[in-house]
């Protein structure tokens, strides 16, 4: 995305400055406050009387979902609230199942569902749906409506919409679609190389007893393990639940963005095209940092890591080590991959100057 030309954000602190451990929680709220505290009490002040509507925009795995989680855990999450079209239409199958849920649902579409399918074929083809498939715009719109509805008002993170480059001109009537009239609204573009996120797939694992996701060489677990006849190191669940669940690969990640190279490309379209219009404002975010750059714009500890594993024959037992994770980003360049909390200090203080 040479041609958006997102700009490299500074979160570099002055010599001297603490360090902390942006996995622990506690010492997050510690570190956001340490790298944008005047911004967040801005951010606080405004949303005690006001909303906003942000629209995320970014590749599939790019971390949107996260950045949004770590807005609200660094601002408060009592008034802000992240939408997923996807999750939203994927709660549906149940729902559908359901005779008492689909009439119901069935109810809520006869008073705000307007688009040319009737709404039993619309129904329909939410059960055949595939990845490949999208469902009608104004389908979706109606089930987004439906879910802001249950909510108290709050700011808006949506995540999943648009999806499709017919749908760009929906979200840019988005918030009087859904009765947001007085709230600024904004894209939120995010730029993650495709490198990546393959590697975020292909080393993926997921605990098979409760579902934790770790990353074999981007999160690890405390405790690795080492399967002598398959010659491979694995992650053992930390979760207290699980004791100690050998975590697993799920089948198809080894191909790492090879199966979503359609979907990557459609999404750096609706990227392009987003980051085209008048009128709305757009937050960039930049996930990565040039390596010769790095020294002067990231402290060391906001750089993800990757973890190397060795195997001690003598006392039976992996050692694990850290280095900084170089990846070439979508330019060919060496760069650092950053942690998430940085790029929220980024999404933080550009929000601060919007309001």
């Amino acid at each position: 995305m040479k041609e958006l030309n997102f700009p490299l954000f500074k979160t570099k602190s002055p010599s001297g400055s603490p360090e902390f451990d942006l996995t622990d929680p506690k010492q997050r709220q510690v570190y956001f406050r340490f790298k944008a505290g005047p911004e967040i009490e801005k951010i606080k002040k405004y949303l005690e009387n006001n909303t906003f509507v942000a629209i995320l925009l970014g590749k599939k795995n790019a971390g949107k979902g996260t950045y949004s989680k770590l807005f609200a855990e660094a601002v408060g999450s009592k008034n802000i609230a992240h939408l997923s079209a996807g999750d939203i239409v994927r709660k549906l199958d149940k729902e559908v199942a359901s005779s008492k849920s689909r009439k119901k649902l069935e109810a809520f579409l006869e008073a705000n569902y307007r688009g040319y399918l009737p709404i039993d074929e619309v129904i329909k083809a939410q059960l055949k749906r595939s990845t490949k498939t999208l469902l009608p715009t104004e389908f979706v719109l109606a089930l987004l409506k439906r879910e802001i509805g249950r909510l108290k008002r709050k700011a808006l993170f949506i995540d999943g919409f648009p999806r499709n480059l017919d749908q760009i001109s929906y979200s840019l009537f988005f918030r009087d679609l859904i009765d947001y009239r007085g709230d600024p609204d904004f894209f939120v573009l995010i730029d993650v190389p495709e490198k990546v996120i393959d590697e975020r797939i292909k080393y993926r694992v997921v605990c098979p007893k409760c579902q934790t996701p770790r990353n074999l060489k981007l999160l690890a677990t405390k405790k690795v393990g080492y399967d002598i006849k398959n010659n491979e190191f694995y992650l053992v669940c930390d979760s207290p639940t699980c004791r100690g669940a050998r975590m697993v690969t799920k089948e198809g990640d080894e191909l790492g963005v090879e199966v979503i190279k359609d979907r990557l490309e459609k999404d750096e379209k609706l990227i392009k095209r987003a980051f085209s219009l008048y009128g709305i404002p757009k937050v960039l975010l930049c996930n990565s940092v040039p390596v010769d750059k790095a020294n002067k714009l990231v402290d060391d500890y906001e750089i993800t890591p990757e973890y190397v594993y060795e195997w001690n024959k003598v006392s039976h037992r992996v050692k694990t080590t850290e280095k900084p994770w170089v990846v070439e980003d979508d330019q060919g360049v060496p760069s650092y991959s950053l942690l998430p909390p940085p790029v929220v200090v980024s999404l933080i203080k550009q929000l601060a100057d919007l309001f």
